[in-house]
């Protein structure tokens, strides 16, 4: 029974993780769509309601496999949360865009107070003696 139960439950969450990925895709081609819109009627443009829709699928599909290979290298980096340098690394067949991402980097850490930014501590020497210390005076 408990069996049939369980089964229920990873259905039942399937069936809720699909409904929110037709949703996100939905909403994703709907903004895709506008900007194509936006885009043509400034260029003076017309583009098909079948080359929207292309356009729509092939940007979500783009978008969910850069969004694996995101996760993939943070995990790799031993972190549970996609930073900065996992989007850059993500562009290494677009140098241009890797450099402007670098550079829109550099400015975000140079607004950054220098109070918040994370840094290291390096042992001092006292720090370095101390621990040898404790090694030596554990048997």
């Amino acid at each position: 029974m408990e069996d049939v139960a369980m089964a229920s439950e990873v259905e039942r969450e399937d069936d809720e993780t699909s409904a929110a990925k037709e949703l996100l895709r939905d909403r994703f081609r709907l903004c895709t769509i506008s900007i194509a819109e936006a885009e043509a009627k400034q260029n003076d443009m017309e583009i098909s309601q079948p080359i929207m829709a292309c356009i729509s699928d092939l940007a979500f599909k783009y978008a969910e496999q850069l969004a694996k290979d995101l996760e993939l290298f943070s995990q790799h980096a031993g972190r549970k949360s996609v930073n900065m340098d996992d989007v850059i690394l993500s562009t290494h067949r677009n140098e241009h865009l890797a450099a402007s991402l670098r550079s829109f980097r550099d400015t975000l850490k140079a607004k950054e107070p220098q109070s918040d930014r994370k840094r290291k501590k390096r042992p001092t020497k006292e720090d370095r003696a101390a621990a040898d210390e404790l090694l030596v005076l554990d048997p």
